[in-house]
């Protein structure tokens, strides 16, 4: 089987590209806007009529599009994610290669969810920012594509090359900074948010389980387990072997409620004042998580990996920095 993988750069498509390659069936073909894809192609700006030529001479059975970006305003966002998805789309309906489209989706595009319920995919998405919705307009335009196609509703992935600028990530670096220096107290703020943490290796598996199904529509994949950061924390802390204490600050009241530091400003220092924001900007208020029985019934995926070893691995490379 051909596979066409598209972002194989990226935090998820590297382990993706992993997965794939470790397959012996699998002949992979990076398509991408780096030097060392096979292909170079911009998907914001290149045209369906050039991806089309592409994929009628490559002849993927599978294109696997784990491309997009977090980062960025409302126009940026929807270039990356949603006028990259039209293209994508738009090529595979004009080729003659017939291959199926696994896209990778994202759980902002549920936006918040009433604490304590797990989301199942016929939720009726309200996401809260706009990156949520930049998303979710690229998993309409799949849907109403009429091709053979997947989207995977990844919630909030952890593991090995978790970027510094995540929530977790943020976590570790402010752990690393209080041992480096000595702390014996590490300060942080908005502890309180509970996310659906699964490991990037297990989402890499379930979408090599879906590049070889034939489930088509909306699959969540998550652990099915909401984490409340600041339990995350404490995990971490031990993790890493810090002996200090944790508190978490919550910041003055303001003109929209409590405002809270942005987590991991790790120095309780009180001649520098902490930059104030949300801790985790994705538009899904204070609770996700995943009702992830499609993705067992539908993909035979189940999540292997624990969130204490998704930790462990993200304080290892955090660890390497000290």
């Amino acid at each position: 089987m051909r596979v066409l993988l598209i972002g194989a750069n990226g935090y998820l498509g590297r382990f993706v590209a992993d997965r794939l390659l470790a397959d012996p069936a699998v002949q992979l073909t990076v398509l991408g806007r780096g030097d060392d894809a096979d292909v170079r192609f911009d998907l914001a700006s290149g045209s369906p009529g050039a991806l089309t030529r592409f994929l009628d001479a490559v002849h993927p059975g599978v294109v696997v599009n784990c491309a997009g970006t977090t980062r960025g305003g409302a126009r940026e966002l929807t270039r990356h994610n949603t006028v990259a998805v039209a293209t994508v789309c738009e090529a595979l309906r004009r080729s003659g290669c017939g291959a199926r489209l696994v896209q990778i989706g994202c759980a902002a595009e549920y936006g918040p969810s009433q604490p304590g319920s797990s989301t199942a995919e016929d939720a009726v998405p309200r996401p809260g920012g706009p990156y949520g919705v930049s998303k979710l307009a690229a998993t309409e335009l799949v849907l109403g594509s009429d091709l053979d196609a997947v989207v995977l509703r990844v919630f909030s992935p952890a593991g090995p090359s978790t970027p510094a600028g995540s929530p977790l990530g943020r976590l570790a670096e402010a752990l690393r900074r209080a041992m480096q220096s000595g702390d014996g107290e590490l300060k942080l703020g908005g502890l309180g948010i509970q996310r659906d943490f699964i490991d990037v290796r297990d989402v890499a598996r379930a979408v090599h389980a879906a590049s070889l199904s034939a489930a088509q529509g909306v699959i969540n994949i998550g652990s099915g387990r909401a984490v409340r950061l600041r339990d995350a924390a404490a995990v971490l802390a031990r993790v890493a072997g810090y002996g200090g204490s944790l508190h978490e600050l919550d910041g003055p009241p303001g003109p929209s409620g409590p405002v809270r530091p942005v987590l991991g400003h790790p120095r309780p220092d009180p001649d520098h004042v902490a930059p104030v924001g949300h801790p985790y900007p994705d538009g899904c208020g204070s609770w996700q998580q995943a009702d992830v029985r499609t993705a067992r019934d539908r993909l035979g995926w189940r999540p292997r990996i624990n969130l204490e070893e998704s930790l462990a691995d993200i304080w290892m490379e955090a660890a390497c920095r000290i």
